[in-house]
């Protein structure tokens, strides 16, 4: 299958391509030339299949043409070796994304696009693929352990100093080997500047082979699809007649896009509620048309905190910029600090479910975006552990460390601090 710029302005390119490079040439993101609608009969079946078996169905419609199905199917049951379960939060469902290496829901697009980025560069030959990440939490925990200890593969991770929590930077600044964190001065607007000017460089370019793992790399967003079809198929063994309202706690958009390009495959989805904190210019879109990003300021909810998100071009261009459209299948509400400490106290009181902060937004959000006769679910996207000093004193308890957070606090930290100017930027790139 082939792969063209949402710019328009860059010739097409197959997966390894459009997986390699990450960026397009004119600035735009890539996306699959069709998207594969499945038959009825994989749905009517689904709540029967298991969640390898609903992956590898639809990870072989995203990638069967360019690598050999069994080897997408090796590929997919390699990532996928925890679960995503569907749990009660009182009279809505929360899909559990957390279950992974990692704690949170970027661990399946992450590890697959390291599987996938792997199987390329084997074939091509190469011994130095550089990927550059930026991240406003949990991105760069995720893709440094997806892809750590990997041969021809060095990653640099760029995360805002001081905006993530304690916890989500032990995450990849204590690991070592081929991870190397950048501790850049500024936010995550800047971190993500810094790599979409490292791709357009063509002195850079010409000297090392860069790539990314943020959700802009379509092996990176596509792969969230499994969790979506997942839940339709534990939903559907609830035995709840509606099709879900699903809630998106939305900070750059791949993982909602990642479900909207499930809704167009067939998979029965009532409409899509994207929740925002304070960095809400998505909701302004919604509510007026006009798309005016801006720098993003700094919430709990930190992963969410992104002014000028990336995937809107591939929402724009999914629905060939019909506001309309657009409107008719997404709506969307907004977190203030206060509303996700409210929301994280009432949940725990009333139904003894804990939230992190960002899953807050979207039980906030789906709770207020129901209507008369709909049935919802939202996505938790992180363990609540990995946000235990602003968790603990809204609830007034204890939270847990899952052992697996436990063993990350107890490396060294190891990052390199930054500015947020291109020039020092590239200078180390190409000193390192």
């Amino acid at each position: 299958m082939n792969y063209y710029s949402t710019n328009k302005q860059s010739p097409l390119v197959d997966l390894q391509d459009a997986v390699v490079n990450g960026l397009a040439p004119d600035k735009g993101l890539y996306m699959p030339e069709r998207i594969q609608r499945l038959p009825d009969s994989f749905f009517d079946t689904i709540a029967a299949k298991s969640f390898h078996e609903i992956a590898d169905e639809v990870a072989v419609a995203f990638f069967g043409e360019d690598i050999d199905p069994r080897i997408v199917k090796a590929l997919t049951e390699d990532t996928l070796s925890f679960d995503t379960p569907l749990v009660p939060a009182g009279d809505v469902y929360a899909l559990e994304l957390f279950h992974g290496p990692t704690l949170a829901f970027k661990d399946v697009g992450a590890r697959f696009m390291a599987r996938v980025l792997q199987y390329f560069i084997e074939r091509q030959g190469v011994d130095d693929v550089r990927i550059l990440v930026a991240t406003s939490g949990d991105t760069g925990s995720a893709v440094a352990n997806g892809f750590l200890g990997m041969e021809g593969i060095r990653v640099y991770v760029l995360y805002p100093k001081g905006k993530v929590s304690p916890i989500q930077e032990c995450q990849f600044t204590t690991l070592g080997k081929n991870i190397t964190a950048l501790e850049i001065d500024g936010t995550f607007d800047d971190c993500q500047a810094l790599v979409k000017q490292a791709f357009l460089d063509p002195e850079l370019t010409s000297r090392m082979q860069l790539t990314s793992a943020n959700s802009i790399n379509v092996a990176r967003f596509l792969p969230q699809a499994f969790y979506y079809f997942h839940a339709y198929a534990q939903w559907r063994r609830l035995g709840i007649e509606v099709d879900p309202v699903i809630c998106v706690p939305s900070g750059n958009f791949g993982n909602l896009t990642a479900g909207l390009i499930a809704w167009r495959m067939g998979l029965p989805i009532k409409r899509f509620i994207a929740a925002n904190n304070r960095n809400d210019v998505f909701l302004e879109y919604l509510q007026t048309g006009v798309y005016a990003p801006r720098p993003s300021v700094q919430t709990l909810a930190n992963a969410m905190d992104v002014g000028n998100p990336s995937n809107f071009a591939r929402i724009l261009d999914l629905f060939n910029h019909d506001y309309r459209s657009i409107t008719s299948i997404i709506s969307g509400y907004s977190c203030s600090d206060e509303d996700i400490r409210e929301t994280i106290k009432n949940c725990y009181e009333t139904t003894g479910y804990l939230l992190d902060p960002h899953g807050a937004c979207g039980y906030a959000a789906l709770r207020q975006g129901l209507r008369s006769g709909e049935r919802g679910l939202f996505l938790e996207t992180a363990h609540p552990a990995k946000f235990k000093d602003t968790v603990e004193p809204i609830i007034g308890q204890n939270v847990e460390i899952p052992e697996r957070l436990q063993a990350f606090m107890k490396g060294e930290k190891r990052s390199v601090a930054l500015g947020k100017d291109f020039e020092g930027f590239k200078r180390f790139l190409s000193a390192d």
